[in-house]
């Protein structure tokens, strides 16, 4: 695909005809894996663009989407873009009021919806909404979670305009321009209300060009995707979807965190991305299993991270024996990991927040090819990323190919392209904050290597500046705490104080089995933070941390809460990054507790 290609209708059917019979999309339906083709994937898009437009959807309209990420997810993304709408993507997880927020702020005329139980979040916020005129279910929906939104099934819909479909891809593929707005996307929320992030053709198009060409090196040909994170994410949405749809591969949808391990010793994927938090819950459970080995299991695998960090970390200071190790290494525990990731991985792209990099060495030890990107939703999402041959993980990379990016005076990180979004949607205001002459001013604070990587150093908003007017980053420290076995998270406090402090969840599973060991009654969580002995266990895992931290970076005290940052509680955003006013709305007050002991 080239620059020629104007949209991402076109894109796809360029593929769809090239690819004709060959599997593209795949789901689990009753324990077994399905697949749909390009060539129907093509038609049910063109037909459900043409019931769409039949049921009154208009060019510039903006139509919702909310639906678990499967086949249909897509379809029928591409299909509003290709009735000339703009695709309102959002998260499953939102409740009543964020739905209605989302629906009312971008005028949706219309929403597809696909299960009974989003229904009955979704209609009730879209008849509140009042400017919904309809909705498509991908299921049938129970009497109860009706509503006066008339709803049509998806099914019924395709089938009524199934001998249009064609000529309204037709149409679709010559009317439509990469300066043609694709989709709304609103922003996750880490600091407040989500915005709607107005994204081109040509910025997720620009996205995925640079994306293959940073990755071309490893051989991009018949790629196998499984796809974990939300497609209602920018990140997934491009890297996960559009980027797999230029280079014309098959796409799995996971069956979820619980089953993701089987479901790559099932699928072989070749790519996969996925958020700093999934590494980091890997990280743990992996841990935890050699542990439970122990032995020569256990000897062998601490013995292939050590000689792994070695080799990444000083390579030339490897002597010939230790390289011979290192090779034995390889095909006594590498080679099993690396069949545990289905056998055929080439590498697993990082995204959405920063990489601690204790976790990015610890899979480039055993083996496991960990390349860090950089980007947000105004950007569609891509900034940079490691290229394979020059990897640096303490990095996010090389900026991408057409995108110009510069720090600015006060260190911020500003960058300009056709990726750069068109704005917020109904927001000039924020809009003009964002963009100014043409960059975007993206909020992280970050420099540049010598070899042109670019390594961030903080959010400029969440930058702690203490009483001593020093600047603190706290999301290093934080991936620093809660790579302890002993931590599930943390979030870092101390903006206008004189230290730092910390909320602490300890890792429920390392807690229980301690519990277990000293005899406890209960290894419930709320009762075991209680214990002492439990505090003074996190108190050396946090003194650990502590050693390898500057003066002002060392967190003194902390409090312990059994209640983990979650999507449901709002202390953390659908791509699982903690909502840090959402965390010091609710214990400001105990944090602020700590300053006066």
């Amino acid at each position: 695909m080239t620059k020629q290609t104007q949209s991402l209708v076109a894109l796809f059917f360029e593929q769809a005809l090239r690819k004709d019979d060959a599997p593209f999309l795949w789901s689990k339906i009753d324990g077994e894996w399905q697949s749909v083709s390009w060539a129907e994937a093509v038609t049910q898009m063109g037909a459900l663009a043409e019931a769409l437009a039949k049921l009154g959807v208009k060019p510039g309209d903006r139509v919702g989407l909310v639906s678990e990420s499967r086949p249909e997810w897509p379809i029928a993304d591409l299909a509003i873009m290709a009735a000339g709408a703009i695709s309102v993507p959002t998260y499953i997880t939102n409740g009543i009021a964020d739905h209605r927020h989302v629906l009312e702020d971008s005028g949706a005329s219309a929403v597809i919806i696909s299960t009974s139980a989003l229904a009955a979040k979704v209609l009730p916020a879209a008849q509140e909404a009042g400017c919904v005129k309809f909705a498509i279910t991908i299921e049938d929906i129970a009497e109860a979670d009706a509503s006066d939104v008339p709803t049509h099934r998806w099914e019924t819909a395709i089938a009524d305009a199934e001998d249009n479909a064609a000529a309204t891809i037709e149409a679709a593929v010559t009317g439509l321009s990469r300066e043609d707005t694709a989709c709304l996307i609103y922003t996750s929320g880490t600091g407040g209300t989500p915005k709607g992030v107005m994204l081109s053709h040509g910025a997720i198009l620009s996205n995925c060009t640079g994306s293959t060409e940073m990755l071309k090196e490893m051989g991009l040909d018949d790629e196998v995707f499984l796809s974990f994170l939300p497609l209602s994410h920018s990140y997934e949405h491009t890297a996960g979807l559009f980027f797999p749809i230029m280079l014309g591969a098959q796409i799995y949808y996971a069956e979820g965190i619980d089953k993701l391990a089987q479901n790559m010793a099932e699928v072989h994927p070749t790519l996969m991305t996925a958020v700093p938090r999934l590494y980091e819950v890997m990280h743990d459970r992996i841990r935890r299993g050699v542990k439970q080995a122990g032995g020569k299991s256990e000897m062998l695998f601490e013995q292939t991270i050590a000689m792994g960090r070695k080799q990444y970390e000083e390579a030339h200071n490897m002597g010939f024996f230790e390289k011979l190790q290192n090779a034995m290494l390889s095909k006594l525990v590498r080679a099993k990991v690396q069949q545990r990731f289905g056998g055929r991985l080439k590498a697993l792209v990082s995204g959405g927040a920063p990489l601690n990099y204790d976790i990015g060495i610890f899979f480039t030890a055993l083996g496991v090819r960990i390349l860090q990107g950089y980007g947000q939703t105004e950007s569609a999402p891509v900034i940079s990323c490691n290229p394979p041959s020059h990897n640096r993980i303490e990095t996010v990379g090389q900026i991408m190919k057409d995108v110009e990016c510069r720090i600015a005076d006060d260190g911020e990180i500003i960058v300009r392209g056709e990726l750069v979004m068109q704005g917020y949607w109904n927001n000039p205001e924020a809009t003009a904050e964002a963009i100014k002459d043409g960059w975007l001013h993206t909020g992280d604070i970050g420099e540049f290597d010598d070899d042109g990587h670019l390594r961030i150093t903080d959010r400029k908003k969440d930058i702690i500046v203490n009483s001593g007017g020093d600047n603190i980053a706290p999301q290093r420290i934080e991936g620093m705490l809660t790579a302890q076995p002993e931590i599930g998270q943390a979030m870092v406090y101390g903006d206008k104080r004189p230290n730092l402090v910390a909320l602490v969840v300890p890792d429920p599973d390392f807690a229980a089995a301690w519990a277990k060991e000293q005899g406890f009654v209960t290894t419930d969580l709320d009762a075991v933070i209680e214990h002492p002995n439990f505090k003074s266990v996190i108190n050396e895992a946090v003194d650990r941390v502590s050693g390898d931290l500057s003066v002002i970076e060392k967190v003194r005290r902390f409090t312990l809460t059994a209640e983990a940052f979650t999507i449901d509680n709002g202390m953390m955003t659908p791509t699982l990054k903690i909502r840090r006013h959402m965390i010091r709305e609710k214990y400001g007050e105990t944090l602020e507790a700590l300053y006066g002991r």
